[in-house]
């Protein structure tokens, strides 16, 4: 956005950071920025390549977000990305670590009791 000079691109930035923490994506906020780019730009190749980046922004936040979550783990990372997201909506950022960790230690329990149940 800093490249496209586009008016306010530190607010419009710190909204998308926002939007991350919260676990939405990114083209919640780029898809009017690039609408905004489209009607401001006079050549179009900038706007499509600014487009085209935002987009491909968006999409490797969509599978990069889970992937660092749960790595180094075997718990798998959908349970780890409903845990954030459950903790982001209860207890806002802190929640955003405290409910990863407390969703994915109670499926770890669940599956070590299944595991035991098994054994008998």
């Amino acid at each position: 956005m800093y490249f496209m000079d586009i008016s306010g691109w530190g607010a419009w930035t710190v909204l998308i950071l926002i939007l991350a923490v919260a676990q939405l994506p990114p083209l919640l906020i780029l898809g009017p920025v690039i609408f905004y780019v489209f009607s401001i730009e006079t050549s179009s190749s900038s706007a499509i390549i600014f487009s085209i980046w935002s987009v491909l922004v968006s999409m490797s936040d969509g599978f990069l977000k889970p992937l660092f979550l749960g790595r180094g783990m075997a718990t798998p990372m959908l349970v780890i990305l409903l845990g954030a997201i459950g903790g982001m909506m209860l207890f806002g950022i802190l929640g955003l670590f405290i409910g990863a960790i407390s969703l994915a230690l109670g499926y770890e329990l669940f599956i070590a009791w299944l595991d035991k149940g098994l054994e008998n």
